[in-house]
């Protein structure tokens, strides 16, 4: 038999990616403020196989705690990690940029100012979304992305650096409007605040019934694609020569990026570093071919993700905390370290 094998990917990375993906997801299900047995949490979850009886010991309650509470949690933040984390490699390799992810080009703030004003001036509610959140999110995180590229590429400075920087802008204003619709609803202030933080409480599948059909649409498109963002890493000139259509290449990976990214957000609020910090470790352990970036940055991303909101439920337990403010723990220290080393590339 076969292994399974991804072109352009060799298959140790992808079993050792399917592997950590099943750790994080038999951990996140496992571990919390009630302690379930690892080997009874996997008997369950094969249980649920048609044609499979297996008995897992567990106690009706505790397979209610699996079944109702934890697997819903832990396969919404499978697909959101897998979702930054693949948007984070695309914007990369789109705008030939290191330090291009979801946060720092303004694609997060925008999709966070759209869900804030559905929130606020509709009265939608946070714990059970309507289907036009992550549509209106996808508008303001591809308004922002654009305002960034515009503002960043579309002058006389094209340097990585100018687009950086106008990232920064376009997400500090975007961040002054969201401001200000918080203060003038300050009913909705609360709710608002924790959803910024980053939150993947889940009320049942509803979440992840939302976020599914986007997450397949981008993942479809960024990965039919994946050969293109390796003949744009040579230059607009040379792709086009090879017979590319750069700007139109370019525009479908942003597109599909940025609806991935804001489906993320609409569902779990703003979590930064996720696409910045694995892309970059899957480049320095794989290689740097986008054909194995993209699905390995999917795999890695998903892991990391399940095992941060695992970390922010246990670490203070009973209390809960907020998975943004465990990924920017690992995700800033990080980032210094990029920064350092594509100092060549900013200059």
């Amino acid at each position: 038999m076969k292994p399974l094998r991804i072109p352009g990917v060799r298959w140790p990375w992808l079993l050792g990616g399917v592997l950590a993906v099943a750790v994080a997801a038999i951990a996140g299900l496992a571990f919390g403020p009630v302690s379930l047995p690892p080997g009874g949490v996997a008997a369950e979850l094969l249980d649920l196989i048609p044609g499979v009886d297996i008995h897992s010991g567990l106690t009706e309650r505790d397979a209610a705690i699996l079944l109702q509470l934890r697997l819903p949690r832990v396969v919404l933040a499978l697909l959101a990690g897998a979702m930054l984390s693949l948007a984070g490699a695309c914007y990369q390799g789109a705008f030939r940029n290191p330090l291009a992810d979801p946060y720092l080009l303004g694609a997060a703030a925008g999709a966070g100012l759209a869900v804030t004003a559905v929130v606020a001036l509709r009265g939608a509610d946070l714990g059970s979304l309507p289907p036009s959140v992550p549509l209106a999110a996808f508008a303001g995180a591809l308004i922002a992305v654009a305002l960034t590229y515009l503002l960043g590429v579309g002058g006389r400075d094209r340097s990585p650096a100018s687009l950086i920087l106008a990232g920064v802008a376009v997400s500090a204003f975007l961040a002054a409007g969201q401001t200000y619709l918080m203060q003038r609803n300050a009913d909705d202030i609360r709710a608002i605040y924790s959803w910024l933080l980053g939150r993947l409480a889940t009320n049942g599948w509803h979440e992840v019934r939302l976020l599914l059909p986007y997450a397949v649409v981008t993942t479809v498109v960024v990965l039919a694609l994946r050969r293109e963002l390796d003949v744009l890493s040579v230059g607009d000139d040379e792709a086009s020569s090879l017979g590319l259509h750069p700007q139109r290449s370019r525009f479908i990976l942003i597109a599909a990026a940025s609806l991935g990214t804001a489906a993320a957000v609409s569902v779990s609020g703003l979590i930064g570093f996720v696409g910045i910090v694995v892309p970059h470790i899957v480049r320095m352990l794989a290689g740097g071919s986008y054909r194995a970036i993209l699905p390995l940055s999917m795999l890695f991303g998903a892991a990391f993700l399940a095992l941060a909101d695992l970390a922010g439920r246990t670490f203070a337990a009973p209390a809960e905390i907020p998975i943004g403010v465990v990924t920017a723990f690992v995700g800033g220290p990080f980032f210094v370290l990029v920064l350092r080393s594509a100092k060549r590339v900013l200059t």
